[in-house]
C-alpha cells in the first residue's frame, strides 16, 4: 500500500469550492485509487464554520450532538457526545487549524463524497476511484487519536468474517474489518494533526479493497452502525447519564 499526502494552500473560510482544492492540488489519478479528504476544508468550503466568541460552544454541541454529557463531567472540560452514530468529542466540533472559527462536520459528508467520487471520476475518466472524508478520534483508554471515516463512496467498506473459518477451523462469529476506517487510520498518520497543510491523500496499492463504480445505497451504509443496545459496549453507553441533543 502506498498513501502520498497532497499539500495545499492553508484553506480558510474564504475557500468556498471543494473541487477548486481538488482541481488544483490533485495529481492524475489511477485506477482503483482511494482519496482521502479531510472532513474541516469540507466543513469550510460548505461554511459549515462558526466565529468563535459569537456563540456559545455549548449550544452548538448541543445543536449538532444526537446524546451529550455536559463538559463538566470530564477532568479535560470535554464534552463526550454521539453525534450522526459516532462516539466523539464535541460532536466533532473542532477549533485547531480554524483560523479563530469552530468547524463543524460537514452538513452532509455522504452527499459530499458521493460527488468529490463522481468528479473525479469524471475529471480523470476512470471507472473506479473511491472516496473516504476523514477525521480522528479518541479511543477509550489508549491515548492518542486515530483516524476514522465520516463518509465513503465507490469502495465496500466492510469485509465481513463471520461464518469463514479461520486458520484452526474455528467459525469465527463477531468479526468485521471496517476497510474505511483502517483506510482513514491510515491516512490521518501521513496527513497529520497539527500545521503539515496536508489535507487530502491518495492511498494506492491496495490490493484487498473492493471497488463499485457508483455511490452506496442507503442499505449499504446502514450496515455501518451499531444500535447501541447491539454494542459491545452498550453496558458503559447504555447507563451514561446522557442529555438529549437539540
Amino acid at each position: 500500500m502506498k498513501v502520498t499526502s497532497i499539500k495545499t494552500h492553508k484553506i480558510t473560510q474564504k475557500n468556498i469550492n471543494i473541487f477548486f482544492v481538488l482541481d488544483k492540488y490533485l495529481p492524475k489519478l489511477p485506477e482503483k485509487s482511494v482519496i482521502a479528504v479531510t472532513s474541516k476544508i469540507v466543513s469550510i468550503c460548505e461554511g459549515r464554520i462558526v466565529k468563535m466568541g459569537t456563540v456559545d460552544k455549548d449550544e452548538l454541541i448541543r445543536q449538532e450532538a444526537q446524546f451529550y454529557l455536559p463538559r463538566e463531567s470530564s477532568k479535560y472540560n470535554v464534552s463526550l457526545t454521539i453525534a450522526r452514530n459516532i462516539l466523539a468529542a464535541s460532536a466533532g466540533i473542532d477549533e485547531s487549524n480554524g483560523n479563530g472559527y469552530y468547524v463543524l462536520w460537514p452538513k452532509n459528508p455522504q452527499k459530499s463524497a458521493n460527488k468529490i467520487r463522481e468528479h473525479l471520476q469524471k475529471k480523470f475518466k476512470i471507472k473506479h476511484v473511491g472516496v473516504i472524508i476523514t477525521d480522528s478520534k479518541t479511543t477509550p483508554l489508549r491515548w492518542g487519536v486515530t483516524g476514522i471515516t465520516l463518509a465513503y463512496s465507490g469502495i465496500i467498506p466492510l469485509k465481513n468474517y463471520i461464518g469463514t473459518k479461520d486458520i484452526f477451523g474455528k467459525v469465527m462469529e463477531y468479526t468485521k474489518t471496517s476497510i474505511i476506517d483502517s483506510l482513514a487510520s491510515t491516512a490521518t498518520v501521513v496527513m497529520g494533526e497539527g500545521k503539515e497543510q496536508t489535507p487530502l491523500a491518495i492511498i494506492e496499492d491496495v490490493p484487498f479493497i473492493k471497488f463499485q463504480s457508483r455511490n452506496p445505497t442507503k442499505e449499504e451504509i446502514a450496515t455501518l452502525h451499531i444500535n447501541i443496545e447491539d454494542d459491545l459496549y452498550a453496558p458503559l453507553i447504555k447507563n451514561a447519564k446522557w442529555k438529549k441533543g437539540l
